[in-house]
């Protein structure tokens, strides 16, 4: 007959395993279906806002090193990159049941140098000629189809656990004012139509050089053009450049809920018209 001591002993090892075989069901759930993100800045406005909850479909493009997970929690000082359990899977370039993105699917991929997690739209194809002028973007010698569509209108004031403060193309605009930005439809090559918005058309990004996409290679923008750091700077100098087809995650098809306060947990700040919201 088992004595107390070993009914304890026993049922925290029992606990144990259960924790471990839930974190090991967790991770392969994460590694192999979806991956669950939060919008932390603004640079894809208005299609997703910071604070927008969603899960990446993994299985959209088919699975190479990025689709292992990452786990940083810094609090813990826990950092443990999708290289350290799948770094034997990178370099070649490669996925395994590999499937090709389209033009206009918002992406979610891991940045070619730093590693970090970052979600924005592609437009350019392997092959592809790309270059922005006066702020339009051009496709192989062929500007796209760009429509007025009003105004993005929020308020000037800090936004997100960062406390991000957007930029208006009315400024100055005081905190708590109207803060806008002009709004548009884009139509891609393809037919996939979307919003963009516009701040100014003085930066660089709004006048780049021409860009052919390297084999196996894609390039990648921001909805929310004048705040976006993406493809049109090379990512040795701060931006983003080519991502590789290993470096892609998945696929942004549905926005499952939204905060708009300083944390997903703080329900009654999460916006009720964006429950279930499709990604277009």
């Amino acid at each position: 007959m088992a004595t107390t001591t070993e009914k304890k002993s026993g049922g925290i090892l029992e606990t144990i395993k259960t924790i471990v075989y839930a974190l090991l069901i967790a991770g392969i759930f994460r590694s192999l279906f979806f991956q669950p993100f939060w919008i932390p800045s603004g640079s894809m406005k208005d299609t997703l806002l910071i604070g927008d909850f969603l899960f990446v479909n993994k299985m959209s493009y088919g699975y190479s090193y990025a689709s292992c997970p990452s786990i940083k929690i810094p609090r813990f000082g826990i950092n443990i990159d999708a290289t350290d359990f799948c770094g034997w899977a990178d370099g070649d370039n490669t996925r395994l049941f590999g499937s090709e993105p389209e033009r206009g699917d918002v992406v979610v991929f891991r940045h070619p140098i730093t590693g970090g997690d970052f979600i924005k739209r592609l437009v350019g194809l392997p092959g592809d000629k790309i270059q922005v002028r006066n702020g339009v973007l051009i496709i192989n010698g062929t500007p796209v189809e760009v429509q007025p569509d009003g105004k993005f209108v929020e308020v000037a004031e800090p936004q997100g656990p960062q406390r991000l403060s957007p930029r208006c193309e009315n400024s100055p605009v005081g905190t708590g004012g109207t803060c806008e930005k002009s709004k548009f439809v884009e139509t891609l090559p393809n037919g996939v139509s979307h919003s963009i918005l516009n701040i100014e058309n003085r930066n660089s990004a709004d006048n780049t050089a021409l860009y052919v996409v390297p084999e196996k290679h894609y390039f990648f923008m921001g909805d929310n053009r004048d705040n976006s750091s993406d493809s049109r700077v090379p990512s040795i100098v701060g931006g983003v450049g080519f991502v590789p087809y290993e470096n892609l995650i998945g696929r942004a098809d549905r926005v499952m809920f939204s905060s708009a306060g300083r944390s997903m947990l703080f329900f009654w700040t999460w916006r009720s018209d964006r429950y279930f919201k499709a990604i277009q």
